[in-house]
């Protein structure tokens, strides 16, 4: 078995572990390319079907064309997607750059709060008709405490203190020291009720093992990571005003592979285009220790 047949299996194992474990189970799905491997490898978990709900946090500020891909897959593969919304927020301006905002807050806004009171159930939730491929608005709905999410260890610093299934308090708040140990593949799944549990499949993947999968299965993904012609692309994935592309003519899958492999991406990390993670000293880890994705 290859390195990415090995993660492959590992992946579905653990995505078929939480199936089993977590009745109030939901898939959040970011559009970008880890969520979207993550998204194929739920479908090869469940011969073709994915029984997860997904959930999308749209804070309105993404690219248009991430939006448009969403749509066009959910409606492709018949995906029971969810997606919700921090109104408030928005309607007030606590928002960056056009609010008053700093970018941190906004993330803490526009993400951590609108993902904890969606999953909770205490805000709307847009559901797809999967008829018409229209968004229903539904007021309350079961709290969802199983999560599972494509983030990787080695995509910033604060991840790679995850464990495939990392608790949370009742708040969806992280408690980094307090993590349990899984050693020689045993992972603990019986936490105590009130628990919410956060699960990683994608925890030892790199970002080369994810182009080079995508390359393996011909995976869907989205434009923007590749070059249209302008010398430009988007290596990670965020909200428009805070993310930009990195300079790079790759058009393809296999230019990108080369690019992390040997190139000028080699020893650079994924997230330096994302301009939230520079205006704290500790990165990423001061939102997700409040339920960021």
């Amino acid at each position: 078995m290859n390195h990415l047949k090995a993660l492959e299996a590992q992946s579905v194992f653990i995505l078929r572990e939480a199936y089993r474990e977590f009745k109030q189970l939901v898939m959040l799905w970011s559009i970008g390319k880890d969520s979207t491997v993550l998204l194929w490898l739920a479908r090869k978990a469940f011969f073709g079907h994915v029984p997860i709900p997904l959930m999308h946090i749209d804070t309105t500020y993404k690219v248009p064309s991430m939006i448009e891909y969403r749509d066009r897959l959910a409606r492709g593969w018949g995906l029971n997607l969810i997606f919700g919304r921090n109104d408030a927020a928005l309607a007030e301006k606590r928002t960056f750059p056009d609010g008053t905002a700093t970018r941190l807050q906004c993330c803490a806004t526009l993400k951590s709060e609108a993902l904890k009171k969606t999953l909770s159930g205490e805000w709307p939730r847009w559901i797809v008709d999967p008829k018409t491929g229209q968004y229903i608005r539904t007021d309350g709905g079961e709290p969802f405490t199983g999560v599972i999410v494509g983030v990787r260890a080695d995509e910033e610093g604060s991840r790679s203190k995850e464990r495939y299934f990392s608790p949370r308090d009742q708040h969806n708040e992280w408690d980094v020291a307090d993590q349990p140990p899984e050693l020689w593949s045993y992972f603990k799944t019986d936490f105590a009720p009130g628990t919410h549990v956060r699960v990683h499949p994608l925890l030892d993947w790199t970002e080369l093992n994810i182009w080079e999968y995508i390359e393996a299965e011909n995976i869907p993904v989205i434009s923007l990571y590749f070059d249209q012609g302008d010398g430009q692309r988007y290596r990670s994935l965020g909200c428009a005003p805070c993310t930009k592309p990195v300079a790079s003519t790759a058009k393809n899958v296999r230019a990108i592979i080369e690019e992390l492999r040997t190139g000028k991406f080699a020893n650079i990390a994924e997230r330096g285009g994302r301009e939230q993670d520079k205006e704290d000293g500790q990165g990423l880890e001061t939102l997700r220790r409040d339920g960021y994705m």
